[in-house]
């Protein structure tokens, strides 16, 4: 009976010892994906010109954001020609409808997508999408040139061996006809305006009609454009532009925080990054 006794303690022993390291585990997991995502509440950073929380000095702001100033690798930043290197890889997202809702974060309006919408392979790599969010004007650049707005879909890897977790693709846009993804979107938007965590029930969306899919684009290393400023995040910007309507624009300015009405981030230093350019030889 001793001996049973003695047995039964020490697989009990084992079990527990076995639960608390899978709870580190997990505890872990959870501590990294939360610090790589983006901070969501806008009264800790904002984008005024001069103001005491604005992007010169996020970096100041808090520890945990000190990637902000100090970074090599930071985002947004110029597609320029000096550095680019013509690769013939096609590589397209798999998306799916599924439940969403949209919400005012302060800062933006972002689209968050609830179960499956599909994902994006990247080096053999799956990365989920989990939401989308615009910018005005864009915050990444093509020789130089700044557009009207830019979308953001940002996927986030569920495997916790996985250094780089984030991946986004970047949409540009200039003033022309409207786009058709956002014209489904407006009625919603404008009955949150300048209601900082207001969220509406979209039911089902599919991404696929965001209408992304461009012959060629550009990928870089960098960071999330807001803080806590992650290095690690593959960029992905579609070389095609699109179009957005001048009115469009302007409800995404009115619906956010006056603060925010331009949400973007100053270009950063490249530091002599490589960017890819993905798409056919000629």
């Amino acid at each position: 009976m001793k001996n049973q006794n003695n047995t039964t303690a020490s697989f009990l022993g084992s079990v527990i010892v076995l639960l608390l390291v899978v709870t580190s585990i997990l505890l872990l997991f959870g501590a990294t994906s939360t610090k790589a995502q983006e901070v969501e509440d806008e009264r800790e950073f904002d984008y005024a010109e001069g103001s005491k929380k604005g992007p010169k000095r996020w970096g100041k702001l808090k520890k945990e954001w000190a990637a902000c100033s100090n970074g090599a690798f930071q985002s947004p930043i110029d597609m320029s020609n000096e550095r680019v290197h013509l690769i013939s890889k096609p590589e397209r997202p798999i998306y799916k409808p599924t439940n969403a809702t949209i919400k005012n974060r302060g800062h933006d309006i972002s689209l968050q997508w609830g179960g499956d919408a599909g994902s994006i392979a990247i080096n053999g790599t799956v990365y989920p999408l989990r939401q989308a969010h615009w910018h005005s004007p864009s915050e990444h650049t093509i020789r130089g040139r700044r557009y009207d707005l830019e979308l953001h879909m940002v996927h986030l890897s569920t495997d916790p061996n996985l250094k780089n977790k984030i991946a986004v693709i970047g949409v540009l846009y200039k003033i022309g006809k409207p786009d058709k993804f956002l014209s489904k979107l407006t009625s919603y938007i404008s009955t949150m305006i300048d209601e900082k965590d207001e969220q509406r029930s979209l039911d089902v969306v599919d991404p696929r009609q965001i209408k992304m899919h461009s012959k060629r684009y550009y990928r870089y290393m960098g960071s999330l454009t807001v803080p806590p400023c992650t290095e690690g995040v593959i960029w992905t910007i579609n070389r095609k532009v699109r179009t957005v309507s001048r009115d469009q624009v302007k409800l995404l300015r009115e619906a956010v925080h006056d603060y925010a009405e331009r949400n973007a981030r100053p270009i950063q230093q490249q530091n002599g990054r490589d960017i890819y350019l993905y798409g056919p030889a000629s």
